[in-house]
């Protein structure tokens, strides 16, 4: 299976970095393809720009400014996605590739004005990604990351798609075991995708 998995950390020592390491890792001996887009390290520009907004419902020009990261979603069958959550949302960089690349005409279309999902070739979805805070603060929150991932992206990929949500909460105050067990969840969780 062609694997698109979009990272957003940018410290390449942090435990997001090694969450990411197993992500791919266990990707690859499970015998995916993996395209692995670090969004960091590829310098992905993350602000729309007024004349992205302005053509942004040209659908035979609103890709250009993203022509590679179209083709990548295009090229995928399923979507990883490792992210830390801050501020109970997604790192910028990451909100900002899917207001750059998730257009319509990629990950939707208009039809008679309403919006209907255009990513059937994204048959799995997953998310990799810690919290700082615990579930029950998440929750109280109304944990919208889990929402963005489970409701937002579920609805634009293939019907079929089930999204997996794989969270270590509490990172402020975990332990090397926690962390240890986190990470073999979620080799093991990648590796049946």
């Amino acid at each position: 299976m062609r694997v698109l998995v979009l990272y957003a950390h940018p410290d390449p020592a942090s435990f997001g970095a090694g969450l990411h390491a197993a992500v791919v890792s266990s990707l690859r001996e499970a015998g995916h393809e993996v395209d692995d887009c670090d969004l960091y390290a590829e310098g992905f520009d993350a602000v729309l720009s007024r004349s992205e907004r302005v053509g942004y419902h040209d659908i035979a020009g609103n890709t250009a400014p993203v022509a590679g990261y179209v083709e990548r979603v295009r090229a995928a069958e399923a979507l990883v996605l490792c992210f830390p959550v801050w501020n109970f949302g997604y790192p910028a960089i990451l909100k900002g590739f899917f207001d750059r690349v998730f257009l319509p005409g990629v990950s939707f279309k208009l039809v008679a004005g309403k919006a209907r999902p255009n990513l059937w070739n994204i048959r799995k979805l997953v998310a990799v990604t810690t919290y700082g805070g615990s579930r029950w603060r998440a929750l109280l929150m109304g944990d919208p990351p889990r929402k963005l991932v489970c409701r937002v992206l579920r609805a634009v990929c293939h019907p079929t798609v089930r999204p997996r949500y794989l969270a270590h909460y509490d990172m402020n105050r975990s332990t090397t075991e926690s962390r240890s067990t986190f990470v073999k969840n979620v080799a093991k969780n990648i590796g049946s995708l």
